[in-house]
């Protein structure tokens, strides 16, 4: 690996790998065509290596949530089984595929990327801009006790202090799955987010994370540190599958991958420091560049 391309992978991988920890996901559509066009790599190759790369930062970012309690280990392991099926199949169909065709693909799925997440800091922001307040300023809306005034005319004529009451906690640390499951509904997404994360080398989190917040009901910063879980679930699954069918370049690859991880570990104080919505958005335009160059380079060449 020579000096320059040892350079230009840092970058990348810190990146890929700050999106990766920030979002719980989309960061690693970047590693394919950063491995083909920066790095030399084959289109098989760079999907292959790709798998690397978001397998370490998957693990980083995945430690980084647990310590913090914003994973669901019941929900993240069972996406992740349900998927293993997906990810051996669309290992071995993209295995299959001319490289033109292949890197078509992908500039079409990182098009559907950048929508998804465009949408994503869209409703996001809308959800966050306008807060519901009550009439003393609570956001929670809940009607606070009034204080007895008393009455100059006629004592007692004193009002009775209004008492609102507590709100009942019968579970101190509540499930967040809070939404019905249909167990068809399930097995469907997660063999989808298999099927992605094998066929093109991506984690799939940008799929994972929308899955559990509209399928199992989880919050957002919860649903970001499990998705991590899934990813690295059919990351390890679509690995075996490639294992020892192409030659890959190892250093090259440490080198990435440890750019990656460290990004992943940053990743969630970056998004304490700045909104989801606007660090989503501002992807999503970038990775809309990045599909547009791809397509125009494989399209002629199909």
């Amino acid at each position: 690996m020579s000096v320059l391309l040892a350079v230009a992978a840092l970058p990348c991988g810190l990146l890929i790998g700050l999106l990766l920890g920030a979002l719980g996901g989309g960061g690693s559509v970047l590693a394919v065509p950063a491995l083909v066009y920066l790095l030399g790599q084959s289109p098989h190759e760079a999907t292959a290596g790709a798998l690397i790369v978001v397998t370490v930062g998957a693990v980083t970012g995945l430690v980084c949530h647990a310590r913090a309690r914003r994973v669901h280990w019941a929900a993240g392991t069972a996406l992740g089984v349900l998927g293993t099926a997906g990810s051996y199949l669309g290992s071995r169909w993209s295995a299959a595929l001319p490289p033109g065709v292949l890197m078509a693909a992908f500039a079409a799925l990182m098009l559907v990327v950048a929508a998804m997440l465009a949408r994503r800091g869209l409703r996001e922001r809308r959800t966050t801009g306008t807060p519901t307040e009550g009439a003393t300023g609570d956001v929670t809306g809940a009607p606070a006790a009034t204080t007895p005034v008393r009455d100059p005319v006629r004592d007692d004529l004193i009002p009775e202090p209004v008492r609102v009451p507590e709100p009942v906690r019968d579970h101190p640390a509540p499930d967040p799955v809070r939404v019905p499951v249909k167990v068809s509904r399930v097995a469907a997404t997660a063999s989808a987010i298999g099927l992605l994360t094998g066929f093109f080398g991506v984690g799939g989190g940008f799929v994972v994370v929308p899955a559990l917040t509209l399928v199992l009901g989880l919050e957002m910063p919860v649903a970001i540190g499990t998705s991590l879980l899934v990813v690295l679930i059919n990351s390890l699954t679509a690995l075996g599958t490639r294992a020892g069918t192409i030659a890959l370049d190892w250093p090259l690859l440490a080198g990435f991958a440890a750019c990656a991880a460290l990004g992943s570990h940053l990743g969630p104080r970056l998004t304490a420091r700045l909104r989801p919505q606007t660090l989503a958005t501002a992807f999503a335009c970038l990775v809309t560049v990045v599909a547009v160059v791809m397509a125009a380079t494989a399209v002629p060449r199909l």
